[in-house]
């Protein structure tokens, strides 16, 4: 028996017993370009540095740091499970609090207006 056969029987395969491969939730084309351009309009101000994208099965997560090695300030969770109910979009603070939920992508992200809006003299 050659190595490649020996090793593709250790390992399971979703395949082999008829189950379909878990499905992962992910970020679309028009909610990165959202997230992003709030994002890039914040490390242009100086409030953001760094940034983290991550897919599960029950959620997506776009995380955003303050710097490269603290914990995210922001995270920017998409639910598709709860958009009956409270809206599948939700902004977290640092200690995991709500701060912000809908079912609109945009005006979640209107939370961080504020901190771009300065004072003119």
């Amino acid at each position: 028996m050659s190595q490649n056969n020996s090793i593709a029987q250790l390992r399971p395969s979703s395949r082999d017993n008829g189950d379909a491969p878990p499905k992962i939730i992910s970020f679309d084309r028009r909610e990165l370009f959202l997230i992003l351009n709030t994002y890039g309009r914040m490390v242009a101000a100086g409030h953001w540095r760094d940034y983290d994208i991550s897919h599960m099965e029950d959620f997506a997560v776009f995380s955003i740091f303050r710097r490269t090695a603290e914990y995210p300030i922001y995270r920017i969770v998409k639910r598709p499970n709860l958009n009956s109910k409270r809206g599948m979009y939700a902004i977290l603070g640092m200690d995991g609090r709500i701060l912000r939920q809908g079912m609109d992508l945009g005006q979640v992200l209107k939370m961080f207006e504020r901190k771009l809006m300065r004072v003119v003299n």
